[in-house]
């Protein structure tokens, strides 16, 4: 490597070593494997030997943070005179065969064996330097959470047909499962109408001064969020909303749901500077109440705002954390006093620890003013708000057979899509040729079937309806047909993926993500 040639070994490794620990430390934070480290890369493993149901969006983040913190790397050593270092980074998904290798009584290490492996390392030659190169499969599965551009296909050794190759540019404008199905189009709301009225009895005491919490708990895929979604949109334009998302590996950033809340309610937007940050929430807090003015420093902190200088810096950790959870429930509770508050909590099963710690203050102050506490989470995660007269819980069941039935009706009428490349239109699904099965007895057989598999379970009915449009075996010609046997019917990689991740020890064939990594001085043409 061109890196390596004209330095001494010992300073070849004083500039690498620190670029692979910094490659090592963002695989290990969003729970990846280091299958292998050479001497200027690694290679790594999102999904197995742990699974994970959004593993390769885990991948594509690991891999933006990387070129983050070897670009400040970067500019530090040349700042110093030394060379400066990029990285080239190859990414592929697909089913691997973990082998697990015992090297010790308490020990274990895994060794992928698949194509899929092979091609990412393909990948990773392929990728101008300092960017990040994907195949189709991880396009589809990360289209919308972050952004691509097009690269051509591309003929790869050990590859018959040439492969469409994508350069991921940036963070896209989805964050959760939920809002990547409001992008595509939600089907119709069935079976939740009980719970939707518990929900507007709850708002009608907030907007009497008797706050309280609702939690919608339930599987993944039961329909927590879309229960959430649908009372917004009948809420009432009296209220005031303001969310907090969480995601699967937000457990390792302190506050990311709160930081994320704060943002949308100073209406800080992602091209302000930090001037105008600070400008926004000083205005802010001081048009809401002067007396909340004491807040600023700890929201500041919050959002990445003090100086390098930080006045909290030397505060007592335990005493900063609480000092902080208090002024966000201030300014939260002042604000309820101009007009009833919604905060919504999402997937609390994957909340930081300190985001509980706000929550849990936020519970024991709600029940005297006018804000609504809405969250959601899956039946694993526990809390100790049960004995709160104004605490309700939901508990959301897999759809009736009726209603799973009403529910794919509306789906399968409307309008047949296929996923398209970035920057193209969706493509129209029509059916070809005369092997369709028969329409009413093959569709009524194919409802059953997808009714059986998902046991109602709304999210893998409708994925299980996109794969069959993805496959080709669900088509559109004036009438649906099915055109394919129900046998050769495959489970979506989404649900594969979802079910995985439910499931305990390491299955000897599993979908994972596969990502790999090298060097490369500034000058070099590969690495």
């Amino acid at each position: 490597m061109e890196l390596m040639e004209g330095l001494d070994p010992e300073e070849a490794r004083a500039i690498v070593d620190p670029a692979l620990k910094l490659m090592i430390d963002a695989v290990h934070r969003y729970d990846g494997y280091i299958v292998q480290s050479t001497g200027d890369g690694i290679f790594a493993l999102f999904g197995a030997h742990i699974a994970h149901e959004d593993h390769a969006q885990r991948t594509l983040y690991t891999a933006l943070r990387m070129q983050e913190d070897l670009k400040r790397y970067s500019d530090r050593i040349r700042a110093e005179g030394r060379l400066p270092i990029q990285i080239r980074v190859g990414v592929n998904t697909g089913e691997v065969v973990v082998r697990t290798l015992r090297t010790g009584a308490t020990h274990a290490e895994y060794a992928p064996i698949g194509h899929a492996t092979s091609l990412a390392a393909r990948m990773q030659v392929l990728a101008p330097i300092g960017s990040i190169a994907t195949t189709e499969q991880v396009r589809k599965l990360c289209e919308g959470y972050f952004n691509f551009k097009t690269l051509g296909p591309t003929k790869v050794k050990g590859v018959t047909e040439p492969v469409n190759v994508y350069e991921v540019t940036g963070l896209g404008a989805l964050r959760t499962h939920f809002q990547a199905s409001i992008r595509r189009g939600l089907t119709k709301f069935v079976g939740r109408q009980h719970e939707l009225e518990q929900m507007k009895r709850a708002l009608a005491l907030a907007r009497a001064g008797h706050g309280g919490v609702v939690a919608a708990a339930g599987d993944p895929g039961v329909g927590k969020s879309r229960l959430l979604y649908e009372f917004k949109a009948v809420a009432g334009f009296d209220c005031k909303v303001l969310e907090a998302f969480s995601v699967s590996h937000g457990k390792a950033s302190s506050y990311l749901p709160v930081i994320e809340l704060l943002r949308d309610y100073f209406e800080i937007g992602p091209n302000d500077d930090e001037r105008k940050r600070r400008e926004k929430v000083n205005g802010k807090i001081v048009t809401l109440d002067r007396s909340l003015e004491d807040t600023l420093p700890y929201l500041f902190t919050l959002l990445s705002l003090n100086p390098s200088d930080d006045p909290l810096a030397q505060m007592d950790p335990q005493m900063r954390r609480q000092r902080t959870q208090e002024a966000v429930k201030r300014v939260l509770l002042r604000e309820s006093l101009n007009q009833p508050l919604i905060v919504i909590f999402e997937d609390l099963h994957w909340i930081d620890s300190e985001t509980r710690g706000l929550l849990n203050l936020l519970v024991d102050s709600v029940g005297s003013a006018r804000m609504l506490l809405l969250m959601n989470y899956r039946l694993e995660y526990r809390h100790e708000w049960g004995n709160r007269t104004y605490y309700t819980q939901l508990s959301l069941d897999p759809l009736t057979p009726k209603n799973a039935e009403e529910m794919l009706d509306t789906l399968l009428s409307m309008p047949l899509t296929r996923s398209a490349p970035t920057g193209q239109a969706l493509q129209p699904v029509a059916a070809k040729g005369e092997s369709a099965v028969n329409a009413p007895a093959g569709l009524a057989a194919l409802k059953r079937l997808i009714i059986e598999r998902t046991e109602g379970n709304p999210f893998f009915m409708e994925e299980m309806v996109q794969a069959l449009i993805e496959q080709g075996a669900l088509q559109r010609n004036g009438v649906l047909k099915l055109t394919r046997p129900l046998t050769q019917i495959k489970v979506p990689a989404t649900v594969q993926a979802v079910l995985a991740s439910r499931s305990t020890g390491c299955p000897r064939g599993k979908r994972s993500c596969c990502i790999r990594w090298r060097c490369s001085g500034a000058s070099s043409r590969s690495g």
